[in-house]
């Protein structure tokens, strides 16, 4: 059950939703692919140093790692190659099928599909920056 955000928080007084997420790139060109060949959804903003692709609800912005520290400063970007901090879930309804697509666009796994103890079937890949996506049925 959803608690009510309490006065004084952002959720309160300014954020209506998550809409997009940004991740960085050390490769625009080669995650543009990836994301094109991969999850086959829609550019709906592109220019030199970004493209964002619409998945349903949800924006996903790739930023040039060059580009970075003007949108995060004072803060530090990640290296490449550091472990993973963090992991983006997609819902499938087949991950057995979603990851034969996988496999056959050359795409490695890094687990699954498993079935997980907590109830959902489920395997990950990674981006080619590194970043984690799972597939959740």
């Amino acid at each position: 059950m959803q608690q009510p955000a309490e006065a004084g928080t952002v959720t309160a007084e300014a954020a209506n939703r998550v809409f997009a997420i940004t991740l960085f790139t050390d490769d625009l060109a080669q995650s543009k692919r990836f994301y094109h060949d991969v999850f086959a959804t829609p550019i709906v903003h592109e220019d030199p140093a970004s493209v964002a692709f619409g998945f349903p609800n949800i924006i996903v912005n790739l930023v040039q790692i060059d580009e970075a520290p003007e949108l995060i400063a004072p803060a530090a970007v990640g290296a490449a190659g550091t472990p993973a901090r963090t992991m983006l879930t997609l819902q499938v309804e087949d991950v057995d099928r979603a990851c034969e697509r996988l496999r056959a666009l050359g795409v490695d796994l890094l687990n699954g599909p498993l079935n997980r103890p907590w109830g959902p079937r489920t395997a990950t890949f990674a981006d080619p920056s590194g970043h984690c996506w799972e597939l959740s049925s």
